[in-house]
């Protein structure tokens, strides 16, 4: 029964919610939750970003029935509890609009695109909920020091009871799509909806202090729910400025470096950076090689090291690789191209990413999967003027690789399909690329 107890407020054990795996793939450091700051790796899937709209149309009902009530009753605390899932659900609305800024290409001013309107949509929110907040305090503090009689104590108490449920039915949602879509940030957004929904109980408690004679109790619910968004106010700046400021949670540092262990012939990791713009990740990373190494085996490793990030850490967008044979020898920059991002799936068949990667023999196209499958079929047909083109993807050395014997065709601005075939099951899997403006073969 305690361990019932423990798992509906998150702290079972959920190594299930991710396939199993012993090392976790989490890649944002940590499963906690932020408010106003939707997890990178979330917004980079479209059933992440299913869950962000379905998330808010709930809240925002649930907060519109809630303010019906309050008007009616004059509630401090339901008052409160209402801004509180008011500022829950229009977080969702400036980061929406960020993520279709940032989908827009780089121009010649913005080199790096428009990603960093996501830092300037967390500023806004944290604004918004602060505010929020201090208009709640003023008026529970108001309120104590000049009592007003709240009348429809029954209606108090069922709204508090909707604000349950409204944050109850977020989180099953939030729980259920994260385990569909292996995001810890998701399923620890849904426990922290489940606790919300402890404080929209709490208005039932003020309710029924109310109703034994103690009118004091409501503005003492009240303030105790401003405090609470508070802490959130106090949260989501620390997480906003952080990203302001190119901050990354540690985690995503030693992910950087476990994924450099995967790769053959790398002996150490010199350096590992990584900065957030919006929310895609771009890393600088040095390596140091066997000193015997020619400069086709250092760009076969640096081509290695960016399938291997890409597989372990979804929100990256470009990893800039430097190799050297000694600590203290010459660096050799392996060379850098502009190739559209790639596309991140997952299917019945498999889930990855495939993307355009430049070799000693050319550009590929290279299909990295997040685990083995037996008796892989992939193709990819690509929509040309002239008809289809047909790349076909075989098996590497790598369990996990598998690439195109030629290179596809200019442009690499087409729509798709991804084909996959195994065991009597298949996928085909839409998808578009988008070459970087201003980028000429």
């Amino acid at each position: 029964m305690l361990d019932k107890v423990r798992d509906w407020f998150g702290f079972g054990d959920h190594e299930h919610d991710f396939g199993g795996q012993g090392h976790s793939h989490d890649h944002d450091g940590g499963h906690g939750h932020t408010h106003g700051v939707i997890d990178p790796t979330i917004a980079t899937t479209e059933r992440g970003i299913w869950a962000i709209k379905w998330a808010f149309v709930i809240l925002a009902v649930t907060a519109a029935l809630q303010i019906l009530v309050v008007f009616a009753t004059n509630s401090v605390a339901l008052l409160a509890d209402t801004i509180h899932n008011v500022g829950d659900a229009t977080t969702a609305i400036p980061l929406w609009i960020a993520f279709r800024l940032a989908q827009r290409k780089p121009t010649a001013t913005f080199t790096y695109g428009y990603g960093r309107v996501e830092d300037l949509a967390g500023i806004a929110i944290v604004g918004v909920i602060l505010f929020s907040a201090i208009v709640a305090g003023y008026e529970a503090i108001d309120r104590i020091f000049h009592p007003y009689p709240i009348s429809l104590l029954w209606w108090v108490a069922a709204a508090g009871v909707i604000g349950f449920l409204g944050n109850e039915i977020v989180a099953v949602f939030r729980i259920r799509v994260g385990r569909e879509i292996n995001s810890a940030a998701l399923i620890a957004d849904g426990y922290h909806a489940r606790t919300d929904g402890l404080t929209s109980l709490a208005v039932v408690a003020g309710a029924f202090g109310v109703w034994l004679g103690f009118p004091l109790a409501d503005p003492i619910i009240g303030l105790l729910i401003t405090l609470a968004i508070f802490g959130i106010v106090w949260q989501s700046a620390r997480a906003v400025l952080t990203r302001m400021l190119d901050g990354v949670d540690p985690g995503i540092i030693a992910e950087i470096r476990h994924s450099a262990a995967h790769v053959s012939g790398i002996k150490e990791v010199l350096d590992a950076k990584a900065r957030w713009i919006g929310h895609r990740l771009h890393a600088d990373v040095a390596v140091r090689v066997d000193d015997a190494a020619t400069i086709a085996d250092a760009d076969k490793m640096a081509a290695q090291l960016r399938a291997e990030l890409l597989a372990h850490i979804p929100a990256m967008a470009e990893a800039y690789v430097r190799v050297q044979g000694k600590a203290d020898g010459p660096v050799y920059e392996a060379p850098q191209y502009h190739a559209p991002e790639p596309f991140v799936f997952k299917g019945k068949v498999a889930a990855g990413a495939l993307e355009i990667i430049e070799t000693a023999d050319g550009e590929r196209m290279r299909l990295t999967l997040k685990a083995p499958i037996t008796g892989l079929s992939a193709e990819v047909h690509i929509a040309r003027e002239t008809g289809t083109e047909i790349l076909r993807l075989v098996a590497t050395k790598e369990a996990t690789v598998l690439q195109s014997d030629a290179a596809p065709e200019e442009p690499h601005e087409f729509s798709a399909e991804l084909r996959l075939a195994s065991e009597g099951a298949s996928d085909v899997l839409p998808f578009a690329m988008q070459e970087p403006e201003g980028h000429h073969h």
